[in-house]
């Protein structure tokens, strides 16, 4: 699933190409989605919240993707050759001799004005993990309004508390802070939960500069069986929560909580 980090390079591209420029054509495979209306728009401004990416136009209305574990948005020159095959393009914006696509994106749909404060993925979403900076005191706050009793590997997957943060981050920014992710967040104090969300800020801040296509340096995310790099303890891994992600952990620089 493409991440807050994997969003905020995608929306400073689009950035780059398409703002300040009219949408030229526009064609899409979406139910729903009249393509049309998007041609004679001027795109104002594209950003990313946590893991939605918004297209802003001169209307007021805003193109709203969420990439979910499949999507991703490509920008290509005129005539320049596709990354992806086009039965999986979702949307296709031209302007001008710029050319953007959206490929394979659950939900792709075009907000009217002032929609995303009802929206039901947007209106409730914590602040930007990657904001310059994050609003820390709103991050606790809506982490402290969670029970105390909820584990710290769900809590960074709550987009509701910070919004941007995956399972990679999730299970990094808990192994460099040597937390167990079914450690309850009652089990720390408002100056390491401050600390837990600083490291995977500064983790993800420190994908979005030069990059090659490879994460940076993995500690425990997907090394199930491979040692430690602190310890060279094993790496284990078990599904966590609701969404039954896949939380990976050292067992020994992240000691399991006490059974009550």
């Amino acid at each position: 699933m493409p991440e807050g980090d994997t969003l905020f390079r995608s929306a400073a591209t689009l950035q780059r190409w398409l703002a300040g420029r009219t949408v030229t054509e526009a064609s899409t495979i979406v139910d729903g989605l009249a393509a049309s209306r998007l041609v004679g728009q001027t795109v104002d401004a594209v950003e990313a919240q946590g893991k939605h990416l918004l297209i802003r136009l001169d209307s007021g209305q805003v193109l709203h993707s969420h990439m979910k574990m499949t999507g991703s948005w490509h920008v290509y020159r005129a005539g320049e050759a596709w990354r992806k095959p086009r039965r999986q393009a979702r949307l296709t914006l031209a302007c001008g001799d710029r050319l953007a696509v959206c490929f394979n994106a659950p939900v792709v749909e075009l907000l009217q004005p002032r929609a995303e404060t009802i929206h039901p993925g947007l209106a409730g979403l914590g602040p930007d993990i990657l904001d310059n900076p994050p609003d820390w005191r709103e991050i606790r706050r809506r982490a402290r309004s969670r029970p105390p009793s909820l584990a710290l590997g769900e809590l960074l997957l709550d987009q509701r508390v910070a919004a941007g943060i995956g399972n990679i981050w999730r299970c990094e920014s808990l192994f460099v802070e040597r937390l167990h992710p079914w450690a309850p967040q009652s089990a720390v104090d408002d100056q390491r939960l401050d600390a837990l969300y600083a490291t995977a800020a500064r983790l993800m801040q420190a994908q979005l500069g030069p990059f090659d296509g490879a994460m940076l340096h993995r500690y425990v995310y997907s090394r199930k069986g491979r040692p430690c790099r602190r310890c060279r303890t094993p790496i284990e891994s078990r599904r966590q929560g609701d969404m039954a992600r896949v939380a990976y952990w050292c067992p020994r620089c992240q000691p399991a909580p006490a059974t009550p």
